[in-house]
Order: structure tokens, then C-alpha cells, then sequence
């Protein structure tokens, strides 16, 4: 059980039923709540006064949650989403049923932090009751919330513009989506458990439009940037979103109603990333997303809907003409040639699309994700060389990913080594950073010592903890490493130089001590010494060193 020694006064519950309102979604909400319910919240324990949780809880595994009672933003877990996820929002409901206070009060944050706007459009709709009837404005669009499962998306859509036409149009920012976001919250329905990821979606989605395709009068001639307030807006929409793709049908039975909307949905979204500006993504993440985590696991077996999809993407040029976002339009039939198992089709698509707009690394890695988790280790060694190079320009932490991939492979199929070794190298220099760590783990250190000689790279320029493994295993392959290093710093003819010389000398002269070979050292540094005779600072260096006398 959790020690319940952080006790909350009513002002900081207040604050933390605000901040559990603009961290979680309703959808995690009620889905952490489940999860409190079944008690899978277990080994809990309150850290120290800042009000730390550590917490273990039972999901598809356990899942190590640390959770910031004061910065709910800080918290983390392990799961694949992260952060702002269900298991959070369950050790968050057992601290407070610990602390006496309303886990429903947190449950239903996003009603509870907005109260008096709800109370308000409530007080209004009662008293516009005239001999039973709802009277026209604000109770209207609440009558038509209750009938939302069975209405098309497009009438969601337009009931969420008559919800939040009192915000204006004409601050898209962080402020403007948190507040139309509870506006949505407020006239949400009771729904049925596979449509609530869907309302969540489309609320985030409207949103998204909301603040993305604006006029270009509102931001320049071109319509093609957007500022950078609305920027960071959108980027925290994305982010939500992603996490209602990750966990929205987790346990979920969808039913017949659900599919009309998700088909409805793909429809929506495929129009809105077609017509987006080559300079934004937004939609075709969405796209993908959609697909990966929604689409397609409800229809893996039906591959007539997928080449229908595909159909529908070809027909797109003909319909959208010049305002066609190509580059988008080539990744969504990549990925439906990927689901079709015509790679060599995808592969092709895929480099179109980068020609005209550099992929964005998420959509890579997105492929290679897909085959790891269905452990098609053959093909994956197959996608790697051919779409990796993608990422070539991107930073250096989607390329450790694209090296995570590989090193599965090679972990189930060793034979597919020299593929790796082929295709890391044809990617440099990009991939030098991960081309080295690889040939360090797998004890490639003639290589690794011919890649530093190749590209002029000085050992003082690395760290020891980086030669430390050659050191150990092939302490011999440093030699000429160290040796033209040496004779280089020598060439420099300055101070510093000759410092620089004296400093790896000393390391020399361990490495042949090291390797029983004194007598070689000793004709060495004698050698060395006449040589350079006529260096006086070189030979005073020397003698400070201790290398001569």
C-alpha cells in the first residue's frame, strides 16, 4: 500500500484536479479509473515530501509508473505511451481514495475544472424551457449531442463549430485549444465504449483544423507557415492524438456503428492531408497513425479494403490537380502497398515522396516498427537498406533506432551481418556515429581502427571510455593509431602540439609495456628524440614528460 504521508490542503486539490484536467484526456480518464477499479495498482510508495509516487501497475505487463503529485507534466512511465497514460491516471485515483478525497472529482476533471461554464450553459438551457420544450440557441446543440453515435462525423463537426464559435477565430494558441477542448468535453454524451476514442479523436482533430488551416492572410502571402504559438498548439494536438491512436481500442469490441464512422473518419482524413501543404505533415501522421493502429489491425485479412483505399489515393491527382500534396500522396500508397506485401512498389513510393519533401522519421522507423512487432525478420532485413538511407540526414537518435532494427535482425537471422555491415556503410557519413558503436559491440576492432585512420580522426579527440574496449581486446591495433597521431602533432611545430605528442606518447609507452615489448618502446623514443633534436620546446616537453632524461 502507498504511504500516504503527502497530505493535500484544498487549495492544491483544487490545483491538482486542474492539472489532471490539462494532462490527461477524458478518454485516459476513464480508462485509468478501470484500471484503479480491478486494483491493478500495486507496490506504491510515496518517495519523499516533493510528492513523488513510484508505483508498479498491471497492464499488458507491469508497467513502473513515477508520477509528480505538484508537476504531472514531469511524470513518466514505462509503457509504450509514456506519459499522460492510463496507469498514471490509476496510481493517481489510489493516492487519493488514500488521501480521503474524490477519486470522481478526478475522473471527471475536465467537468469538474470547468464547473461554472458548465453550470452556466446549464442554467440557460433550464431556463429557456418553455412548457417542456428546449428552447432554441444552446439547448439545441444539446439535444443534438445525445443523438452523436448516430450521426455522420461531418455532423459532429459541425455541432463542435457551433461549441466553439464563442472562442473566435483569431488567437490559435496553447489557450485557445485547452479552452475549446473543454468546451467539447462539456457537451459530450454518454457514449458507447467504442465510440468514445472516436469523439475523442474528432474533437482533437477539429481542433487541429482549427488552428492549421487558417486563411493565408493570417499568417503570410503564401498560407505556408504558421506562427510559433499556434505551432507549439498543434504539435501538443499531435501528441494527444497519438496517444488516443496507442490506447483507444485496447479491450474494445468495436460494433457495426463504429465501423461506418471509422470509415467515415479514414475518408476525412485522407481529404485534409491531400490538400495540406507540402511544408506540413500533420495530416499524413494522422493518416498513418489512423491505419497502423485502427485501420488496419480491424482489417489485416481484407485486403480487398485496402486496395480500394489504394484506388482512392490513385484517383486523388485527377481530383485535387495542381493543389495535390504529393509527398503525402506517395506515402499513403507506399503504406498501402506495404499492407499488400509489394515492397518493391512501397520502396519506390516512399523515395518519391522524399524527393519532393524529406520524410519525416516518424513514417520510417513507422514501417520498421510494423515489421518488428509482427517479427518478419526476413523482411525487415529487407526494408532496412532500401528506406534507411531516408532517415540519413535526420538526427542522430532516429538513427540508433534504425540500429535497434538491425540488431534484432541480426539477433534472429546472424546471416543477415553483412547487410547490416553494407548497408551502415553506404550510409555514411551520416550513420558514423552508429557505424562505430556497431563495430565496437560486435568486436569488429580492426575496422573500427581503420575508420578513425581513414577519416583523420585524433585519439585525444576521444574519450577513454571510447578506446577502453580496444585497449582490452586488441591493444595492438592502436599502435599505428597512436604512432601518425603522434608524428602529427609533432608537425604542428608549437607548444601545444608538442604537449599533445608527449600526452599520447605516455599512453604508447603503457601500450608496449602492456604488450611485453619495452625494447621497441626504448629504439623508439631514443629514435624519436634524435630525430627531433633540434626542437628545443619538443625536447623540453620530452623531458617534462619523463620520456627521456
Amino acid at each position: 500500500m502507498m504511504n500516504p504521508n503527502l497530505t493535500l490542503d484544498d487549495i492544491q486539490w483544487q490545483t491538482l484536479i486542474q492539472q489532471t484536467a490539462g494532462y490527461f484526456s477524458d478518454l485516459t480518464l476513464k480508462r485509468g479509473f478501470q484500471y484503479y477499479k480491478q486494483g491493478r495498482v500495486h507496490a506504491s510508495e510515496l518517495t519523499d515530501s516533493s510528492g513523488i509516487i513510484e508505483a508498479a501497475v498491471d497492464g499488458t505487463e507491469t508497467y513502473r509508473t513515477r508520477l509528480h503529485i505538484h508537476s504531472l507534466n514531469d511524470s513518466e512511465c514505462s509503457c509504450p505511451v509514456k506519459e499522460g497514460c492510463k496507469h498514471m491516471v490509476a496510481v493517481l485515483l489510489d493516492y487519493a481514495q488514500l488521501q480521503g478525497r474524490s477519486v470522481h472529482a478526478l475522473v471527471n476533471a475536465h467537468s469538474t475544472s470547468y464547473a461554472p461554464a458548465a453550470s452556466y450553459a446549464q442554467n440557460e438551457a433550464r431556463s429557456g424551457h418553455i412548457q417542456g420544450r428546449p428552447a432554441a440557441g444552446t439547448s439545441k446543440w444539446r439535444v443534438q449531442a445525445d443523438h452523436l453515435p448516430e450521426l455522420p462525423i461531418s455532423a459532429w463537426h459541425e455541432l463542435f463549430e457551433l461549441c466553439t464559435a464563442s472562442l473566435g477565430a483569431n488567437t490559435q494558441n496553447s489557450f485557445y485549444a485547452k479552452n475549446a477542448l473543454a468546451s467539447l468535453h462539456h457537451i459530450k454524451p454518454p457514449m458507447p465504449a467504442d465510440m468514445d476514442p472516436l469523439y475523442e479523436l474528432h474533437a482533437h482533430l477539429f481542433i487541429l483544423e482549427k488552428l492549421v488551416k487558417q486563411p493565408a492572410s493570417a499568417w503570410n502571402a503564401s498560407g505556408s507557415y504558421i506562427g510559433y504559438h499556434t505551432q507549439i498548439a498543434a504539435d501538443h494536438i499531435q501528441a494527444r492524438m497519438e496517444h488516443i491512436f496507442k490506447e483507444g481500442l485496447e479491450g474494445i469490441e468495436p460494433k457495426e456503428a463504429f465501423g461506418q464512422r471509422l470509415t467515415e473518419t479514414n475518408a476525412y482524413v485522407r481529404q485534409s492531408m491531400l490538400s495540406e501543404p507540402r511544408n506540413r505533415k500533420f495530416y499524413a501522421q494522422v493518416y498513418m497513425q489512423l491505419w497502423i493502429h485502427w485501420i488496419y489491425p480491424l482489417a489485416k485479412h481484407n485486403a480487398s479494403l485496402i486496395q480500394a483505399e489504394l484506388e482512392q489515393l490513385q484517383t486523388a491527382e485527377a481530383e485535387f490537380g495542381s493543389t495535390l500534396s504529393r509527398a503525402s500522396w506517395f506515402t499513403a500508397q507506399g503504406l498501402m502497398s506495404f499492407y499488400l506485401r509489394e515492397d518493391e512498389t512501397s520502396w519506390n513510393l516512399l523515395r518519391e515522396a522524399d524527393k519532393i519533401s524529406s520524410l519525416p522519421p516518424a513514417a520510417v522507423l513507422g514501417f520498421f516498427d510494423m515489421l518488428h512487432a509482427a517479427q518478419e525478420w526476413d523482411r525487415l532485413a529487407q526494408w532496412l537498406p532500401e528506406i534507411g538511407p531516408l532517415l540519413g540526414s535526420h538526427r542522430n537518435e532516429h538513427l540508433s533506432s534504425y540500429q535497434y532494427y538491425w540488431d534484432a535482425v541480426i539477433q534472429h537471422l546472424p546471416e543477415k551481418a553483412e547487410r547490416m555491415w553494407n548497408s551502415l556503410a553506404a550510409m555514411l557519413p551520416y550513420s558514423k556515429d552508429i557505424y562505430q558503436n556497431a563495430l565496437i559491440t560486435h568486436g569488429r576492432w580492426r575496422e573500427w581502427i581503420d575508420y578513425q585512420l581513414s577519416t583523420g580522426r585524433e585519439p585525444l579527440e576521444l574519450r577513454v571510455s571510447e578506446l577502453a574496449p580496444i585497449e582490452k581486446n586488441a591493444p595492438e591495433l592502436l599502435l599505428p593509431f597512436y604512432h601518425q597521431a603522434v608524428e602529427r602533432y609533432i608537425l604542428h611545430k608549437n607548444r601545444a602540439g608538442y604537449k599533445a605528442a608527449v600526452k599520447l606518447l605516455k599512453r604508447l609507452a603503457k601500450l608496449y609495456k602492456k604488450l611485453k615489448q619495452q625494447e621497441h618502446w626504448d629504439l623508439f623514443i631514443v629514435a624519436l628524440s634524435v630525430r627531433n633534436s633540434r626542437l628545443r620546446a619538443f625536447q623540453e616537453e620530452l623531458r617534462r614528460g619523463k620520456l627521456i632524461s
